[in-house]
């Protein structure tokens, strides 16, 4: 067995006052029941930490090496007992953030960043990128808090709360050498020849799969270029001249020298080629992450 918190608060408590009867007032205990759990603390430590004299109360060489640590463990307790109501209240703590390749941190999120962290400067972000469907997982397993997906996604989770955050349009991203670089706006039914650098994927949903949506609309099916990708190197693609892609604007101001991104024109069409960025949290959601999702939904939410 172990000297339990209250046993060492005790002994240091008397070591501090100089003597068990002062001590005993400080911790309005008796000093009988004082002097009892010294007693049982040093059999358990087979040591006599204390010496009585007639007017005070000294430390054995022992009880002198055990008060350094003593102090030390209660200090210890003492901040992790803070920390601890600091995480519940939210104030302290690791945020786990995930976002798509797809879905840049703007400056209009890290914005909501750094006000989050200036008003709680406990807390840090841990961020890293993944697909749409592993987010949902790693939220629904624990391993992380919350996640900047586009939709579609294709698997609901039980764990998972999904909340549509904003919409933005795409935009066709295409090399400059290509002869609708220099278009003012281009159709989406004259991209039914195109190569295009990115092809949906079974098992993951996201923005590949939006683009698909978009040109079944209009009667048509991605042709697949002889280089795919699903991630930001797609506009690496695209600016080697593979093909074209169909990415959100926000994506499209990121693009390499190379790629001109060229607005589409819905002119005739009854559906917009948009596309929705969503926010996945955990429904038993921590409070510094529940915070911090509240935050998200209303600096980036459409009024």
């Amino acid at each position: 067995m172990s000297p339990s918190f209250k046993q060492l608060r005790y002994f240091v408590e008397i070591v501090d006052a100089g003597s068990f009867s002062l001590a005993a007032e400080r911790l309005f205990i008796a000093q009988s029941a004082l002097s009892r759990q010294i007693k049982e603390m040093e059999g358990m430590l087979q040591v006599a930490l204390l010496v009585r004299k007639p007017r005070h109360v000294e430390t054995t060489p022992a009880g002198r090496a055990f008060l350094e640590a003593a102090r030390r463990i209660l200090a210890e307790l003492t901040e992790a007992s803070a920390q601890a109501r600091q995480v519940e209240r939210g104030e302290q703590g690791t945020v786990r953030l995930l976002h798509s390749s797809s879905v840049p941190l703007t400056p209009a999120c890290t914005a909501v960043l750094r006000a989050y962290q200036a008003k709680r400067p406990g807390i840090r972000f841990e961020i890293s990128q993944a697909s749409s469907e592993q987010q949902a997982m790693e939220i629904e397993e624990g391993r992380a808090d919350l996640g900047l997906a586009r939709e579609p996604l294709l698997r609901r989770l039980p764990g998972v709360e999904v909340d549509p955050l904003y919409e933005e349009r795409l935009v066709l991203a295409v090399s400059s050498a290509h002869p609708l670089a220099h278009e003012e706006s281009v159709a989406l039914d004259r991209l039914r020849e195109e190569p295009f650098v990115s092809l949906p994927h079974p098992d993951r949903g996201g923005l590949s799969h939006r683009v698909a949506q978009c040109c079944l609309e209009r009667g048509f099916y991605p042709r697949a270029a002889a280089a795919i990708s699903r991630k930001l190197s797609q506009l690496a693609l695209v600016e080697a001249g593979f093909g074209v892609a169909l990415v959100p604007a926000s994506l499209g101001r990121l693009a390499p020298p190379g790629v001109r991104c060229v607005p589409l024109a819905d002119a005739g069409c009854d559906t917009r080629c948009d596309t929705r960025v969503l926010l996945l949290s955990r429904r038993d959601a921590a409070p510094a992450a529940a915070a911090l999702a509240q935050c998200l939904r209303v600096a980036l939410s459409p009024r």
